[in-house]
């Protein structure tokens, strides 16, 4: 299945071994903290951040709700302006799509700048098998790629390596991939970008033929942008005779003036940066002035499902700023890797099962790699309620049944969970149906509270390890209300 990392387990075993790797969670620890402490003072500058936000959700859910317009607006500007639009509903599609038009071009080599949506649906694997190499100009994705890697976060692919492991990467790598890494080389941050710089340049000038995908698409003028940091997004959009763009649906806006909000709330979420370094946009072709040949290839590949869901559709309004990764405590533990996903973290676990559906293991556990804290929600800059999307998926999981999957519909099978909790429910459901008994025992356990241990024994002990049993009230309520007034007056 596209998107997914082939062998992975689900979240709860991938967790489990990712905590025990002691290197990964200090590379997580110093990196996540670094860049959400340098977010929260650089959000705290705008007075108006609230409104930013609350705009941004307005804009988002604005283009969702007439969503089928928009696309038509789209494909009539980029067509308009010299391009040319392809639709592919999965990622098959998208796949032969991209392959026929690279072999068009008689090429057998593309620069990439860096996209999730062409990871998603597992571009540079398919490309590779048809003859076609793929190379990502991103540093973070370039040392992922450079060490047969995952990526693990979707600011920072690479942040669970650190610069001692990024070296040994460089210097076993790069001379297999073209100009080897200079001898003798540090692990400072100005030696490794310098040698990547080194690796990638030729590499941009010969390449004929480029592909990205884009942070925002406008449809009134059939814009594309590419928000980036090192520069060399803008070395892959203009420099070579063909540039292919994998876009998924979701991320138009209306008009330009809507372009004004996010880019301001997605520099500072995602890089704490003010303004965003390289701001790249393209409209259609020009004469000579750029890539003289533009094909958008818009994919679904699951966001038509999504859409449909009322809860689970906010997870569409996700600019991909990777706020809600670096304050999430579970993100920090486990790291990007288990989720099994090109897309990590919170949104991960929204986003990911509502693409491919919960009938897989990985995507049925994802809805549960969360403690709910909310502070998910608190920094997303357009407002998605990833707690409240968390339990609506949670409950498809448990209650299974039958949804819609790319047309056709699919039967999920209802989570079978521990033996002890199907024995409590099925207890608790007996109880709540007999009320003579639920009253009976709520008076017996009042009268043994002393006797009552404040952690459980056996399996539950890991439940109780860091919380206690709540106390057993001295008389039930039921005995309470009729021993006072309270009763006397509901009599009345």
């Amino acid at each position: 299945m596209s998107g997914t990392f082939v062998g992975m387990p689900a979240f709860p075993k991938a967790a489990h071994d990712a905590v025990r790797n002691t290197t990964l969670r200090a590379n997580l620890r110093h990196a996540t903290h670094t860049i959400r402490d340098k977010r929260a003072r650089a959000v705290a500058e705008l007075d108006d951040w609230a409104q930013l936000r609350e705009a941004g959700k307005q804009i988002k859910d604005h283009t969702l709700r007439h969503l089928e317009h928009y696309l038509v607006q789209l494909e009539e500007s980029v067509t308009a302006a010299g391009g040319t639009v392809h639709w592919a509903a999965d990622a098959d599609e998208a796949n032969r799509i991209v392959t026929r038009l690279v072999r068009d071009t008689g090429e057998s080599e593309v620069v990439k700048v860096k996209s999730m949506a062409t990871q998603e649906i597992g571009l540079n694997e398919h490309l590779e098998a048809e003859g076609i190499h793929a190379y990502e100009t991103d540093l973070a994705e370039l040392i992922v790629q450079l060490g047969d890697d995952r990526p693990s976060h979707i600011l920072v692919p690479a942040i669970h390596r650190n610069r001692g492991e990024i070296r040994d990467i460089f210097e076993k790598e790069m001379g297999r991939w073209g100009r080897p890494a200079p001898d003798g080389l540090s692990d400072t941050p100005a030696e490794l970008a310098e040698a990547a710089r080194l690796h990638l340049r030729e590499k941009f000038l010969r390449a004929k033929v480029g592909v990205s995908g884009a942070n925002f698409m406008v449809a009134e003028t059939g814009t594309l942008v590419v928000v980036e940091s090192e520069g060399n997004g803008r070395m892959c959009l203009t420099l070579p005779e063909t540039l292919i763009s994998v876009v998924g649906i979701e991320k138009i806006v209306p008009t330009w003036r809507d372009l004004e909000v996010f880019l301001q709330t997605l520099p500072r979420s995602s890089t704490a940066e003010r303004m965003n370094p390289y701001t790249s946009m393209w409209t259609g072709t020009s004469d000579g002035d750029g890539p003289q040949t533009f094909h958008l290839v818009l994919i679904d590949n699951g966001r038509t499902d999504t859409l449909a869901d009322e809860v689970g559709r906010q997870a569409l309004r996700c600019i991909r700023c990777s706020a809600c990764l670096n304050v999430c405590p579970v993100y920090e533990r486990a790291g990007g890797h288990a989720y099994g996903s090109v897309y990590p973290g919170p949104i991960g676990a929204i986003l990911s099962p509502q693409l491919r559906g919960t009938t897989s293991d990985i995507d049925a556990s994802l809805p549960y790699a969360s403690s709910l804290c909310g502070a998910c929600y608190e920094v997303c800059p357009v407002a998605i309620d990833i707690p409240e999307v968390l339990v609506h998926l949670r409950e498809r999981v448990v209650q299974g049944g039958e949804v819609t999957r790319r047309g056709a519909k699919v039967t999920l099978k209802p989570a079978k969970g521990h033996a002890a909790e199907r024995a409590a429910m099925r207890a608790a459901r007996w109880a709540f149906t007999h009320p003579a008994a639920l009253a009976t025992g709520q008076r017996l356990a009042s009268r043994t509270r002393r006797f009552h241990p404040r952690t459980l024994p056996g399996p539950g002990r890991a439940w109780t390890a860091t919380r206690d049993l709540p106390a057993i009230p001295a008389e039930p309520f039921r005995d309470w209300w009729q021993r006072t007034d309270g009763g006397k007056d509901a009599g009345k």
